[in-house]
């Protein structure tokens, strides 16, 4: 068997892996000219962290990322409502990372080219157009001027190309453009100050704007570690997004600046950390409604290009990683292609659906908006304003939801 997988992001270069390690035959094409580390910091769960660990790759991970210890959810001037421990120190068997997106697809590139040459990697491949038939599956890829380059034939093709999936929209012609729910997240990263144990995460604010610090990496000395900061802010009732979502877009401190104002959170100067980068980006918040199908014959897909969501949760890169692990069990197993294709997306697609649809209205970020909507100004008392099993059923619920529980994450199969 061999997968054409359409995309070099996380997804598809974490699929390759799996696929390998199964003894399946693939190769990547990626439109990019080449794999580079893009993006800012990014959260990757437990469940996910077990599936790349099984890969080997752990102690990679340590040496770019940080073990995540504990997460603070906030209110906008730094009063606690909920706190709890991460990864291993919350009990799994493996860690929650703090990382940046480049640095994470960086180390799994590596093991792609490492294990399965540079040949099965083709960068600077834009897929134009692909047919099925009874035989397999052919892809037609052009280079940057326009020119067809190169024609490839296998038994599967997994569109792994993310929120503007071609193959998405092959599949779906008429599904129209992604859904913006009328918020913008502006997102840098600098060397910053240690705060707390130097490997906590805090979200703190609500409904209107959140604000969100975490550290992602070593920095030039201990103290100092990359940290990663984000801004969501409400800015319009939403529709059709005001541009592409692109994360090199750049922002502006004029747009964001106003909005900063509002925080004041005690252990971590967050006007500061955000005025003193020099460089940061903007995106339009967007996803797009679950498909009733990802699978038509040889053709499934993976990752944002199956579900794109809101970055809510921690839950974007993790779902693309289980969904690789998933695709490449049923392939292993299957006696055809198509029926691995199918079985894969009856498991997966009900689960990322739902999460979908639990990120439109928070996630476990949604204790923040409760609280904020009860006591905009700060309370003296958070159980006065929402009880501890409140907060605790809209936190752990959602855990649930996305399978990340101790008990989901820590009895799961292991490859």
């Amino acid at each position: 068997m061999k997968a054409i997988i359409v995309g070099g992001g996380i997804g598809g270069l974490t699929t390759a892996l799996m696929l390998h390690a199964r003894g399946i035959d693939c190769e990547i094409f990626e439109q990019a000219e080449s794999v580079r580390e893009l993006g800012v910091g990014i959260n990757t769960l437990p469940h996910a962290i077990k599936e790349l660990a099984q890969l080997g790759l752990l102690s990679k991970l340590d040496q770019v990322g940080i073990r995540t210890h504990e997460l603070f959810y906030m209110n906008r001037i730094g009063q606690e409502i909920w706190r709890e421990p991460r990864g291993t120190d919350a009990g799994f068997e493996y860690p929650q990372f703090s990382i940046h997106r480049g640095r994470l697809q960086s180390a799994i590139y590596q093991a792609v080219r490492e294990r399965l040459g540079d040949r099965c990697v083709h960068t600077g491949h834009r897929l134009g157009s692909f047919t099925q038939d009874e035989s397999g599956v052919t892809c037609y890829f052009f280079g940057r001027s326009g020119s067809h380059c190169m024609t490839a034939s296998g038994d599967i093709l997994i569109g792994a190309d993310g929120i503007h999936s071609l193959v998405r929209e092959t599949l779906y012609p008429n599904e129209g453009p992604t859904r913006w729910n009328g918020s913008m997240l502006w997102r840098g990263a600098i060397e910053w100050p240690k705060f707390l144990t130097g490997r906590s995460m805090v979200i703190a604010g609500g409904m209107a704007a959140k604000l969100v610090i975490y550290p992602i990496g070593e920095g030039s000395d201990e103290n100092t570690p990359l940290t990663n900061w984000a801004v969501l802010v409400k800015v319009a009732e939403g529709g059709v997004p005001p541009r592409k979502e692109d994360w090199s877009r750049q922002g502006r401190f004029e747009d964001l600046m106003p909005h900063v104002q509002r925080f004041s959170i005690p252990f971590v100067d967050a006007k500061g950390l955000i005025e003193s980068t020099r460089e940061f980006w903007e995106y339009p918040m967007c996803d797009r409604d679950p498909l009733p199908h990802w699978s038509h014959g040889r053709v499934t897909l993976l990752g944002d290009a199956a579900h794109p969501m809101y970055p809510v949760g921690s839950n974007g890169a993790s779902q693309a990683i289980l969904d690789a692990r998933c695709l490449a069990d049923r392939l292993a197993e299957a006696e055809h292609p198509t029926q691995a294709l199918y079985m894969y997306e009856c498991e997966r697609l009900p689960m990322t659906a739902q999460i979908v649809q639990s990120n439109r209205s928070g996630g476990p970020e949604g204790v923040i908006d409760a609280v904020e909507a009860r006591a905009p100004e700060g309370f003296a008392n958070i159980d006065d304003v929402l009880s501890y099993e409140e907060r605790k059923a809209i936190v752990r619920g959602y855990a649930a939801k996305a399978g990340f529980t101790k008990d989901q994450v820590n009895k799961a199969k292991v490859a």
